[in-house]
């Protein structure tokens, strides 16, 4: 979590860094906070107890309801994996 204990300020400039390395990198960013997903990635896995839940667009993951909520569903097995 790369923005954990800074003040906002920095985690304006941490998350700018990430987007602009990623135009050219492949970041791998591991989080619970999904407002920390939203903000930098475009594609997205999600890991489940071990278990590939999602993997795609954020877009997509978005498309029919919160990011928190489609995440809740998936890690349930309400929804097929992408």
């Amino acid at each position: 979590e790369p923005t954990s204990g800074l003040d906002p300020l920095q985690i304006r400039e941490v998350r700018a860094l990430i987007r602009e390395l990623g135009k050219t990198k492949t970041i791998l960013l591991s989080t619970h906070i999904l407002q920390e997903v939203e903000a930098v990635a475009q594609q997205v896995i999600l890991i489940n107890e071990g278990q590939l839940a999602y993997t795609g667009s954020l877009a997509d993951l978005k498309k029919d309801s919160t990011i928190e909520q489609r995440f809740y569903d998936l890690c349930e097995g309400k929804k097929e994996v992408a």
